[in-house]
C-alpha cells in the first residue's frame, strides 16, 4: 500500500471514529494552494480542525509525537484560512488523532 493510500485510509478511520464520538464531518482533506486540513468537523457548535497522524506500529514513535511546534504553526495558519474563507464566526480549535496500529488516540486541546 502506498503512503498516500495508508494516509487516506487513516483519515477515513479517524473520521469514522469522530462520528462515533458525535462529531459531524464537514470536510476531509480541505486544501488550498498554501495549506491543508485533514478533517474539519463540528460538535456542540464548535469547529474542530483535526490533524491525523498514522503509524503502522510504534517502532518509530507514536503518531502524535510528530506534531511539532512547526506543525502546530501550519495547523493554526490552515485553520485561520478556513475560518476566513468560510466566514466562520463561532468557536474553533485544533485537535489531533494518532493512529498507531489498532490504537486510536484523540486529543482535542492541542
Amino acid at each position: 500500500m502506498s503512503n498516500y493510500s495508508a494516509g487516506h485510509n487513516a483519515e477515513v478511520t479517524a473520521a469514522d471514529y469522530l462520528e462515533r464520538l458525535g462529531f459531524k464531518i464537514l470536510q476531509l482533506n480541505w486544501k488550498t494552494r498554501y495549506c491543508e486540513i485533514d478533517i474539519v468537523a463540528v460538535k456542540s457548535k464548535a469547529i474542530y480542525f483535526v490533524e491525523v497522524k498514522y503509524r503502522n506500529n510504534d517502532k518509530q514513535g507514536h503518531g502524535l509525537d510528530y506534531i511539532t511546534v512547526g506543525k502546530l504553526r501550519r495547523m493554526t495558519f490552515a485553520a485561520e484560512m478556513w475560518v476566513n474563507t468560510n466566514q466562520w464566526d463561532g468557536e474553533y480549535q485544533l485537535a489531533a488523532i494518532g493512529i498507531d496500529g489498532d490504537d486510536i488516540t484523540f486529543v482535542d486541546d492541542i
